[in-house]
């Protein structure tokens, strides 16, 4: 469970201001917050964008009267996890208690931003409003805002006890794919509407106690408001409720999940809003000033790519455990896999999310088995073979597949004809090259295409073997670079916090960010490339859709 909040700190004498060419944004340091699942994590940065200070807080070690593993409760039947709502505020108290601990000056804050982990929702009490609005500095947040959540223990994203839920919200939108085109996503359980309306089902007296509902980057923006926050436009993406063309809530979605949603809610706001300034109980207990402003919190998914500046075209490819690509979109086409949300930079843009289940465990596998356990063995296996492997094709899922959902292995041959073996060599291209035709596929399918000046970012523990990264070039036939992603969000969100001191004078995000440290570049494709992935990929979909033929058979 995560939220972020991230803080510009300048000069107090000073603004961020930009010159009349743009060319040099005028900041002193910096500051970000950031609360992942398991801890909420503060970095400052100056004004170049660099790193200078760092603290944190952990969850289960640090507030051990909470006895979360891993920052939730995961429950009796397996499928509900929650996350307590007073931890996430009682982790701020202490945090911000390090940091005066630590002489932190935070008189020199004038902005502040950040994000939460999506589709975590926080259901306010009636009356806490009021709370927030009559903050008394001289005591901890934890302490006053104890009673003022009809919901303890909030849904996080882990979540996936809203099956039933989800199926009415599909019917009532016309199908899942209608539900997609409206919101960007299919149903899943995990999304905050669908949670909403499973809570009004089975506890209407904790409903009917509710005067507002918050995501918990919303809820962590109250918290700094002294006031409810809005949702702003790329969070709101993550919850089956946001109309993504019209950006404002679809009234299908909303009269589906609960009476008067729209009133719990709020209206939804642009991402780069500026939503007022810090609450005066931070001014008086830790000496911010008065003219800090609060910018709209939004995803963790969405700082991310705020926090890797992402250009239009530009992909980033996460190769961990799981696999993950991020995508800036100019024209979404939304499908029942993957998910598109309101771009949190720019306003008219759009970004996609797409997670593939077997990534790094799956090329361990095949490291071990046709490698000798051997990393260096392994790229020589992919130096040594043809690009293209000769038309071979091969899907690899050890555990089911999210995109696509399917199972096992399948091997095909020049002529689509499945195989049963190779040889370890052309073993361990074909797990290459498959998985990363995959993402090019399922990406291009959500609207992405490679245009001049397209890169591809790599980050996670695969980044580290080039041989990898060049396959990965090749079939996006783009320049591949290397970005550390460890505190992208955070980083996000204070370039995020900046960003909305001045998108109003129309400066965009990019100018504000360009001071931060570029990507390394690591290897370009090779020119031969193209026309055999281009081939490959006419018959990629026709041979997935046999995959998931068997799989269901």
């Amino acid at each position: 469970m995560t939220f972020l909040c991230g803080v510009a700190r300048l000069n107090v004498r000073n603004s961020v201001r930009i010159s009349a060419n743009q060319e040099e944004l005028v900041t002193e340091p910096l500051l970000l917050h950031h609360l992942k699942r398991n801890k909420l994590k503060v970095v400052a940065i100056d004004g170049d964008l660099s790193v200078v200070h760092q603290d944190s807080v952990q969850f289960d070690s640090e507030l051990p009267e909470f006895r979360t593993q891993g920052g939730v409760h995961i429950h009796a039947d397996k499928l509900t996890v929650t996350s307590p709502v007073l931890m996430w505020v009682k982790a701020l108290d202490l945090l911000l208690d390090k940091m005066k601990r630590a002489s932190f000056t935070f008189s020199q804050v004038i902005a502040l931003s950040g994000s939460g982990q999506q589709h975590g929702s926080v259901f306010w009490k009636k009356g806490a409003a009021q709370t927030l609005a009559q903050l008394d500095p001289g005591q901890h947040l934890s302490q006053q805002l104890q009673d003022s959540f009809s919901v303890q223990d909030s849904p996080v994203w882990m979540d996936s006890s809203s099956s039933q839920q989800c199926q009415d919200l599909q019917k009532a939108a016309g199908g899942a794919m209608r539900l997609a085109e409206i919101t960007g996503s299919r149903a899943y359980e995990r999304f905050t509407g669908n949670q909403i309306s499973k809570l009004q089902q089975i506890r209407a007296d904790l409903f009917q106690q509710t005067e507002r509902i918050s995501l918990v980057s919303s809820f962590a923006a109250s918290l700094f408001l002294g006031g409810y926050a809005a949702i702003d436009y790329s969070d709101g993406s993550g919850m089956n409720l946001l109309d993504i063309q019209a950006k404002s809530w679809s009234q299908i979605c909303l009269e589906a999940t609960a009476p008067n949603l729209d009133q719990l809610l709020g209206a939804p706001l642009p991402s780069a809003s500026v939503l007022g300034p810090v609450s005066s109980y931070f001014v008086h207990r830790y000496g911010f000033s008065e003219s800090c402003r609060v910018v709209a919190f939004t995803g963790d998914n969405p700082a991310s790519l705020a926090g890797m500046r992402l250009h239009q075209g530009d992909v980033a490819v996460s190769l961990g455990t799981s696999d993950t690509v991020f995508l800036w979109l100019q024209e979404p086409q939304p499908a029942l896999e993957g998910h598109i949300f309101c771009n949190p930079v720019e306003l008219q843009a759009y970004m996609a999310l797409l997670c593939f289940k077997n990534g790094s465990l799956t090329r361990e596998r095949i490291r071990n088995q046709c490698a000798a356990g051997s990393w260096e063995d392994f790229s020589d296996a992919l130096r040594e073979t043809p690009i293209g492997n000769n038309r071979n094709i091969g899907f690899y899922f050890d555990t089911m597949e999210i995109t696509p959902p399917a199972v096992g292995v399948h091997r095909f041959d020049p002529n689509d004809c499945e195989v049963s073996g190779w040889s370890p060599k052309v073993e361990v291209r074909a797990l290459v090259e498959g998985q990363f035709l995959s993402r090019r596929l399922h990406a291009e399918r959500l609207g992405y295409s490679i245009i001049p000046g397209t890169r591809v970012l790599a980050t996670g523990g695969a980044s580290a073997n080039k041989q990898i990264l060049q396959v990965l070039s090749d079939v996006f036939d783009a320049p591949v670079y290397t970005i550390d992603l460890s505190n992208s969000a955070c980083l996000g969100s204070a370039y995020r916090a900046l960003h909305g001191l001045v998108a109003e004078t129309g400066v965009s995000f990019l100018d504000v960010v360009k001071k931060a440290p570029e990507p390394q570049l690591v290897c370009t494709p090779n020119p031969a490339a193209q026309q055999v992935y281009d081939q490959m990929l006419k018959r990629f979909p026709q041979l997935e859709e046999r995959v998931l033929q068997k799989t269901y058979a």
